[in-house]
């Protein structure tokens, strides 16, 4: 089962079951052990500007919200081994809350919610393994791993695992766009898995897309940004990989998200210096997610990629930046006066 196989590797024994003590061995240095709540001590830094939250090994079953006077709080595994340390929960879409209030939507199932500015999180991993094959009754089966807006939001070493929409990268208005960077993460999952309006930046991340029933063609896409018009910067993919469980051409790079909220979308993802495995059709890489705004009207380019999935067979199906064009699609260009 998914669940299993998204849990192994933890040390026996390590898993959190209750409320204990949440443990502080500094003024500013919180420490986490299995049988405590992650949120727990993020309620206990909340306010305290430059707070930061060792997570000792374990699995943490649990739902994780940052809260926006979080500020410039870190978050990170005790070990750097991400695998050590797993916050994991299993709501989706369309699972009822318990208060009957009705349903939890595609950004409430996140396992893991942040409004911080200037978070950081590393070696740890983010997941959620709601399986739809469990749940045949629900038809909302969007279930993120991650929620995250507010700018300078920063990931390093850190896995995210689930299905549909594992990582959401949002701004905190329709007309900001906050900057995140994620570097050295693996990411894996099916449908839309990265997506989302903000300013991200994928520096030496592997995006990985999981096998699905043999029924679905495309069996999934791995991208599906939902730029503001306005912002000149949408996803940035460089110098990554992306590797398949499923058979070759199955997954698509990418689909243009356009919300009902957000009819102006302008949706933009730059892949470039990355290798693309056989799993990413090379033929059609990208294909509609509403037929009243097709990919081709989008800002979808890719520069200097390499593998089977990079191959450029049908040229007008895989644009691409001239050299000239590509000096504007850097981590410098679109984080602009913050290094994280």
């Amino acid at each position: 089962m998914r669940r299993r196989t998204l849990l192994a590797g933890l040390t026996a024994g390590l898993v959190a079951t209750g409320a204990g003590p949440v443990l502080a061995s500094g003024r500013h240095v919180l420490h986490v052990r299995p049988g405590d709540y992650v949120q727990a001590a993020v309620d206990a830094v909340t306010g305290r500007p430059g707070c930061t939250i060792v997570i000792h090994p374990g699995i943490y079953r649990e739902v994780v919200k940052v809260p926006t006077e979080a500020v410039e709080l870190t978050l990170r595994g005790a070990t750097r081994d991400p695998r050590d340390v797993v916050i994991v929960y299993d709501n989706a879409n369309g699972t009822q809350k318990p208060d009957g209030s009705g349903t939890y939507g595609t950004a409430g199932s996140a396992t893991f919610t942040s409004a911080a500015p200037g978070l950081t999180v590393r070696d740890l991993t983010l997941a959620n393994d709601w399986l739809r094959a469990d749940h045949p009754e629900i038809t909302g089966t969007q279930a993120v791993a991650a929620y995250v807006t507010a700018d300078r939001s920063s990931f390093d070493n850190v896995r995210l695992l689930a299905h549909q929409d594992t990582l959401f990268v949002d701004t905190t208005a329709l007309d900001v766009f906050d900057r995140q960077y994620f570097h050295r993460c693996y990411i894996e999952g099916d449908v839309d898995f990265v997506f989302g309006r903000a300013t991200a930046v994928f520096e030496h991340c592997h995006f990985h897309t999981v096998q699905r029933d043999v029924n679905f063609t495309p069996k999934g896409m791995v991208f599906a940004p939902s730029t503001a018009r306005a912002n000149p910067h949408g996803i940035l993919a460089l110098r990554s990989r992306i590797t398949s469980a499923a058979e070759d051409a199955a997954y698509k790079l990418a689909r243009p998200w356009v919300p009902s909220y957000e009819t102006t979308a302008w949706s933009s993802l730059v892949v470039r210096d990355t290798w693309i495995g056989p799993g990413v059709d090379p033929v059609a890489p990208y294909t509609n997610m509403r037929e009243a705004y097709p990919w081709q009207t989008m800002r979808f380019r890719e520069f200097a990629n390499s593998g089977p999935g990079a191959v450029i067979s049908v040229p007008e199906n895989r644009p691409q930046l001239a050299a000239a064009e590509a000096e504007a699609h850097t981590k410098r260009a679109y984080l602009g006066d913050w290094r994280p």
